[in-house]
Formats: structure tokens, C-alpha cells, sequence
């Protein structure tokens, strides 16, 4: 601990920023976690980082990220259409792919501002988003509020509990469980309605 309170708060300030960065665009990278412990080194006597600049750099690394993804699934879309290989030319398929576009246009404003309370579907969304060319400026105001929610909560309480910040990687853990869960339901749910719908078509 005294070795990182050691570092250059350039340094730490940078590390940060990249860590919500890499969170979105490499999911299994544990950015909730690293911003929990950002708080409470803000929080930590003589700590190099204060807690204005770790809020900053956890908004600015999540909003580039974020842009990132969005500019990604814009161009990996017309890849898709364009692209002769094989493997990935099956992948593309034009009637599924448009109605997800459209059911994700229909709720976009709320799936942008739910995504960032699931690690689960948060990589997916910018991705989505800009496949489906979502107005950019609503993006990032949607994406902006949904960072400072779910990451004001992370940061606060990594600050509030101070050394016992890790009881809130343990509350996450249980957390994230329940929602991969409820998201696991949804879509089975979804499976039965297509498929049982079709099925008793075809009788």
C-alpha cells in the first residue's frame, strides 16, 4: 500500500483513466473493482490522487471507451456487409440483424442508461449503439449519465469505507450473479417465444 501511495500521481492518474478504458473494450478486465479502489485511495491520508481527479479520470477513460465501441460497431457493421471470409461473412445475417437494430432503437434511451449497471451487457451496448447509429450526442449524454450513476456509487463507496473497501467487491460479486441471472431468465424467456411461437405455428 505505502508503495503505491509512493507512485506519481500522474501515474496513478493515468493507470485510472486506463482502466475504465480497457474495461470497455476487454470485459473480463476488473474495472469495477479498480474504480472501488480508486475511491478509497482519494480517501487515503496523504494520498497523491484526490478524489476530484480520480472522478475525472474514471468519466473521461469510460466516455473515450465507450466512443471507442460505438465507432467500432459502426465499422464492423459494414465490414460484416462487405467482408468475402467465410467465417465471418455467415455472420452476418440481415433479417436477425434488423430486428435487433430495430428493438434497439425503440428502447435505446433506456438500454444505454441500464447497460452500465451490468458488466454483463455494458461491452455490447456502445457496440450496438453504433450499428444501429444512434445520434451521438444523445450517446454520449445517455452513456455520460449512466457513468457517473453507476461509477459515482463505486467511487463513493470505495471512499466511504475506506480500508473495508473490498466488502464492496464482495456486494458486486453477489450483485452481478443476480443480474446475469435475471438476464439469463430474459432471454430463455425470449427463446420460448420465438421458437414455442413458431412450433405452434408449424401444428
Amino acid at each position: 500500500m505505502k508503495e503505491i501511495l509512493e507512485l506519481p500521481p500522474l501515474f496513478l492518474w493515468g493507470f485510472f483513466c486506463f482502466s475504465n478504458f480497457l474495461e470497455n473494450i476487454f470485459p473480463p478486465w476488473p474495472g469495477d473493482t479498480i474504480t472501488v479502489f480508486s475511491g478509497f485511495i482519494s480517501s487515503t491520508p496523504n494520498s497523491p490522487v484526490s478524489f476530484v481527479s480520480v472522478v475525472i479520470a474514471t468519466f473521461l477513460g469510460n466516455l473515450f471507451g465507450g466512443l471507442v465501441m460505438y465507432y467500432f460497431g459502426e465499422s464492423f457493421l459494414k465490414f460484416l456487409k462487405r467482408t468475402r471470409i467465410p467465417f465471418l461473412s455467415n455472420l452476418y445475417h440481415e433479417e436477425s440483424l434488423h430486428k435487433t437494430l430495430v428493438w434497439f432503437r425503440k428502447y435505446e434511451n433506456v438500454v444505454v442508461l441500464l447497460s452500465r449497471f451490468s458488466a454483463g451487457i455494458r461491452f455490447f451496448v456502445s457496440i450496438v449503439a453504433g450499428m444501429s447509429k444512434m445520434n451521438i450526442i444523445k450517446f454520449v449524454i445517455l452513456y455520460s449519465v449512466a457513468v457517473s450513476l453507476w461509477c459515482g456509487l463505486l467511487l463513493f463507496g470505495g471512499s466511504f469505507l475506506g480500508s473495508n473497501w473490498n466488502q464492496i467487491i464482495v456486494i458486486l460479486s453477489y450483485y452481478n450473479r443476480t443480474i446475469l441471472a435475471i438476464l439469463l431468465v430474459i432471454f430463455l424467456y425470449f427463446l420460448y417465444q420465438m421458437f414455442g411461437k413458431s412450433n405452434t405455428k408449424l401444428t
